[in-house]
């Protein structure tokens, strides 16, 4: 019996530590993720760009990240996520090498695009992570650490790297998350453990048929255009334009700014696994993203539009918006329980490109808005944008914000119960041994 117990605890110890990379490399690609946004006076001055550019320019990550994500979402579902998300951060290491040496903007442009696709596997395949070796009543709690160490990667990048950006320079930078991407290729790939027999689907996995399963139900739309509204706030307004709005506007520095900006990613980082959590125990699923959406709107009208004069009544608010934006975690197990579950990470791979996706959209939107109401001011070769440019262009994100809130009242409720039971069956010895031993 000891010996069975010992087992079961480096079972359970392998699941977790399994999880737990993959998580990190998760929080590694929003480091990758929002890292322009504390190098916008650089890559401005180096590359000669304005905000359509530079947005353009980082919003090529979102590009191949999003466009990518159903066929990870295929390709984790058939061979599962060890190989695959090793290999990944192979590439990004060597695509983070170029950016570094980049001589020019279209060069830049490319290998951003090469990053952002070899950092698609992240969030897919640590749910599927979960998916193996976890009970399916913790998925949304997972999910929701999940968010937070994602954010947490946001934090760092905007509180701290650009500590590092001042130091060392931008390519310097790169650099060293090219080095970083490296040492987690080879840990992934010798700290996951392979997918055993009772892991696998009992039939093949047909593409064909995942494909039109996930796309032809409707209810994996709903998630997606919840996704895109309510995370299009985090990655495009904290992501890229909350640190030059708040220093051109707001009189605050580049440091001080980011640091600020980088709140939201707190805010979501400690409230998400409490939705998880809230949403598993209530045994709802839709309540919370329709709360959350609502106040989320609302505080970004304020922040925006009715600017607090106190700065730390404007870092509440900013971190409020994230807190209630991070409600949006619970939907990543909403478009699992919707959809077949021999195609889970297909479905996910969707839901999560419209996610990303709206970076990818609304951070050059935002640019482009402010491009055609910029008032010719200009300093150290960047271009300066009013308060009147800003508006306008915030107000892009909140129209994709309220179609998600409709899309939160449409949806169907699952109460926390998957369409059928899972033939994908996990390793109960990873989860519950001393009950089946």
């Amino acid at each position: 019996m000891q010996n069975n117990v010992n087992q079961s605890d480096i079972s359970r110890s392998i699941a977790i530590f399994a999880f737990s990379l993959g998580a990190l490399y998760f929080s590694y690609a929003f480091v990758q993720r929002v890292s322009p946004s504390v190098m916008t006076s650089e890559l401005m001055r180096d590359f000669g760009v304005g905000g359509t550019l530079l947005g353009m320019l980082s919003a090529f990550y979102f590009y191949t990240y999003a466009a990518i994500q159903l066929p990870v979402g295929m390709l984790t579902d058939r061979f599962g996520p060890r190989k695959l998300m090793s290999f990944a951060l192979v590439v990004c290491a060597l695509a983070s090498i170029g950016f570094a040496f980049s001589p020019n903007l279209i060069s830049a442009i490319l290998l951003r695009a090469l990053i952002g696709g070899s950092v698609a596997f992240a969030f897919v395949g640590t749910m599927a992570i979960a998916g193996y070796w976890f009970h399916h009543n913790r998925n949304a709690f997972l999910a929701g650490v999940l968010q937070t160490l994602g954010m947490l990667g946001a934090v760092f990048a905007q509180a701290s790297l650009r500590s590092v950006v001042e130091t060392i320079g931008w390519r310097n930078t790169m650099l060293i998350l090219a080095f970083i991407a490296a040492i987690l290729s080879i840990l992934i790939y010798f700290g996951v453990p392979k997918r055993t027999r009772n892991q696998r689907q009992v039939v093949s996995y047909n593409i064909q048929e995942a494909f039109k399963s996930v796309v032809w139900n409707r209810q994996t739309w709903l998630c997606a255009m919840i996704g895109f509204g309510m995370c299009a706030t985090m990655l495009s307004f904290s992501g890229l334009w909350a640190v030059p709005w708040l220093t051109s506007v707001h009189g605050y520095t580049p440091t001080k700014a980011s640091a600020m900006a980088s709140t939201l990613f707190l805010g979501w980082a400690v409230v998400a696994p409490i939705v998880g959590w809230m949403s598993d125990q209530i045994g709802r699923r839709n309540i919370l993203p329709q709360i959350g959406a609502a106040l989320s709107i609302l505080i970004f009208y304020v922040i925006v539009y009715q600017t607090p004069d106190s700065e730390f009544f404007l870092i509440l608010l900013i971190f409020l918006c994230g807190a209630f934006g991070s409600s949006v975690t619970v939907c990543f197990t909403v478009v699992r329980e919707h959809n077949d579950a021999s195609y889970a990470s297909t479905a996910l791979g969707l839901m999560n490109m419209f996610v990303v996706g709206s970076g990818a959209v609304m951070q050059p939107t935002i640019g482009w808005l402010l491009d055609i109401n910029w008032k010719g001011l200009m300093l150290d070769g960047a271009r300066i944008y009013d308060a009147q440019a800003y508006e306008i262009g915030f107000s892009s994100l909140l129209v994709v914000m309220t179609l998600a809130l409709i899309s939160t009242f449409i949806l169907k409720e699952t109460y926390c119960r998957s369409q059928e039971l899972d033939p994908i069956q996990p390793n109960t010895e990873m989860y519950e041994p001393a009950a089946r031993k």
